[in-house]
Formats: C-alpha cells, sequence, structure tokens
C-alpha cells in the first residue's frame, strides 16, 4: 500500500470491480448476524466463544496444530497458540488504545503473540519492537493515520486494509500473522463492522488457506488485480464469519 495522492488514500479501493457489492454484502450480514434474535440473547458468550475460535484458526494458519479444546494462555503448549490465545484475551482491553494509538496497540500485540517464539535473553529487543528497515515506520505510520480518522472508507475496505498491510510488511521479528489478524479484529470492532466481536472470519482464511496467503501476495503485490482479489476475499469472510457466529449462538441455545 502506498500514499495516494487523493485527500482519501483509500477511496481508489471503492472503483475496483465488485468491491463496493462485496463490502454491503459483508455489511448485511454481520448486521443480520448481530440482529439475530439467538444471537442477541446472552451475546457475550458467543463473542467468548468466537474469539476462541479465532484464535484457535489464527494460530493454524501460522502452523500450530488446530487445537478444539477449551484453550487458555496458560493451558495450551504450542507457543504460536498460546500466543494467539493472549492476544484474544486481550483484544478487549486493548480497544481503547487501537483507536487513539494504534501502534502502541501493536506492539502489546507482538509482546502477547511472540513471548514464547522469542528467546528470554532477546525479549527486551524484539517484543513489540518493529524493524528498523527501510520503509516500515512510514508504513506503519500511515497505517496508524488511517486507523485513528485517516479515511471514510468503508468499514470492511479500512479492515482488509490493516489486515493485508501489516501481512504484507511483517514489521516484527515473529508472529506478523497472529498480530495482522488481530489488528483486523479490533478494527472491525473499533469501526462498528463487528462491535460485538461475534464474527469469525479467521475460519473462513483458513479453510481456504491457499486462496488466503494467496490473495494476501496480491495485496502485498499492490497490483489492481491483487488488492482487488484481496478486498473480495476479506469481505466474503466476513460474510462467512457472520454465519458462524450465529452457528455459535444457535449451538448454546
Amino acid at each position: 500500500m502506498t500514499r495516494s495522492r487523493t485527500s482519501d488514500p483509500l477511496s481508489p479501493l471503492l472503483g475496483l470491480p465488485g468491491v463496493e457489492d462485496a463490502v454491503a454484502r459483508a455489511r448485511a450480514a454481520l448486521v443480520g448476524g448481530h440482529n439475530h434474535p439467538v444471537t442477541r440473547r446472552g451475546w457475550p458468550a458467543t463473542a467468548a466463544e468466537a474469539s476462541m475460535r479465532a484464535a484457535r484458526a489464527s494460530a493454524a494458519l501460522d502452523g500450530a496444530p488446530l487445537d478444539t479444546s477449551d484453550a487458555t494462555a496458560d493451558s495450551v503448549t504450542d507457543p504460536v497458540l498460546a500466543g494467539a490465545v493472549r492476544v484474544a484475551e486481550e483484544l478487549g482491553r486493548l480497544l481503547g488504545v487501537w483507536r487513539t494509538s494504534p501502534l502502541q496497540a501493536l506492539a502489546r500485540l507482538h509482546l502477547l503473540a511472540a513471548a514464547d517464539l522469542v528467546p528470554a535473553e532477546r525479549h527486551d529487543t524484539e517484543l513489540g519492537r518493529p524493524h528498523t528497515s527501510a520503509g516500515v515506520a512510514e508504513r506503519l505510520s500511515l497505517l496508524a493515520e488511517l486507523v485513528t480518522g485517516g479515511t471514510s472508507a468503508p468499514a470492511p475496505v479500512l479492515v482488509a486494509v490493516v489486515h493485508g498491510e501489516l501481512l504484507a510488511v511483517a514489521p516484527f521479528s515473529s508472529a506478523n500473522g497472529v498480530v495482522a489478524r488481530g489488528a483486523a479484529r479490533l478494527t472491525a470492532v473499533a469501526a462498528g463492522l463487528d462491535p460485538k466481536g461475534l464474527a469469525v472470519p479467521e475460519v473462513g482464511h483458513l479453510r481456504r488457506a491457499a486462496e488466503y496467503r494467496g490473495r494476501a501476495a496480491g495485496f502485498a503485490a499492490g497490483t489492481r488485480d491483487g488488492l482487488t482479489a484481496w478486498l473480495l476475499h476479506c469481505c466474503a469472510q466476513w460474510e462467512a464469519g457472520a454465519r458462524e457466529g450465529t452457528s455459535i449462538a444457535e449451538a448454546r441455545t
């Protein structure tokens, strides 16, 4: 993603083929999911289960075994999954920080996600510290501007850009996938796309893992086709994620 000369750097994305319709479908699915009678009853329990399913799928995308147990950060042995669960448990507390100081929130996400992946003697120099290579700081700064009000693009577009950009930049030494997907969830809540955190798009990403990785690479390349494919993929998984959230609520009745 590069800075546009337009006043809103994301506005050109809305003109890509199929994006407006995909955005509308994702929004409608999420509104419908939040308003579904079964979802509205006891939604905090649904949100908690959605968060854990998201953590398991996110960890699996980064190579962890797919764990279907009731995991907590203290009860799992796989370091990637433990980090993803810690991220899931912290997202609610990070929401306010994300809205005002997203770079601080990203540092915290990495500290949580990579605590078991980075040797203890390198914790102080690696955890929460982005690479200093050329362009990383500038791209993270631009991303922070977007998150804190620098765009009026629809929430599904902003969420997809945050997700894709963090995968593309890979600003940390490890756990960039878990961080990117955690940041996407934070953005979805903060932007009002999924205000209660009921959807589980990560399950869709995992089910289509090859497509997910291929389209993320297309986004990183920055071509028109690559950007289009990534946005359509992300919107479709939020649409599917809304259905996953409803199924969680229905299973609890």
